[in-house]
């Protein structure tokens, strides 16, 4: 498959900066396929500690999803206080919560700030940012959620861990060759 390059944010990464294995994923926080895929996706960070890492990008179906661009936005907010991941967690974990009484109910959870949290939500700052992780998607081939980019290589769909394993472990293999043969 070819191999594409993605970029991601490195405030929204989860696990070892320096793996050789990132994955980035392409999601919407209302879609179920996302939600199913996200014990798929940590038990991979589980079974690869520190050999594989994950990066998120958003991309909210609104046509389909009328609350994941402002879940999409909350969690944003959630980062500029240190929180994205937990709130992340959070909003994975509680699906139908998405209207925004629970989005605020979920950052009060979290300790964070309410009112800037809120005056970021209000703002609509976040958007521009969501729309890059849109347009990336947009350009890279993303049609849907759950989409992951492995090492570059597409992977669509809340596919099952072995559809994970067969790139990773192809690619922790040919790292592994690569360093044999540079100390040779």
């Amino acid at each position: 498959s070819p191999r594409l390059h993605v970029s991601y944010e490195a405030a929204r990464l989860r696990g070892n900066p320096h793996a050789p294995i990132t994955i980035v994923e392409f999601s919407d926080f209302q879609c179920p396929y996302c939600r199913a895929a996200e014990a798929t996706v940590r038990e991979i960070l589980a079974k690869y500690p520190g050999k594989v890492n994950l990066a998120y990008r958003d991309f909210p179906l609104r046509g389909i999803h009328p609350h994941a661009q402002e879940a999409a936005e909350a969690a944003r907010c959630a980062q500029e206080q240190g929180k994205f991941w937990a709130y992340h967690d959070l909003l994975m974990a509680n699906p139908p919560r998405l209207d925004r009484h629970s989005l605020i109910a979920d950052a009060q959870s979290l300790h964070l700030n309410e009112k800037q949290f809120d005056s970021c939500l209000t703002s609509g700052q976040t958007a521009p940012a969501i729309q890059r992780d849109i347009d990336a998607g947009n350009g890279l081939g993303v049609a849907g959620t759950p989409a992951f980019f492995i090492n570059g290589e597409f992977l669509s769909g809340a596919q099952p861990i072995a559809a994970f394993e067969r790139i990773i472990q192809a690619d922790l293999a040919s790292t592994r060759q690569s360093a044999k043969m540079a100390k040779q």
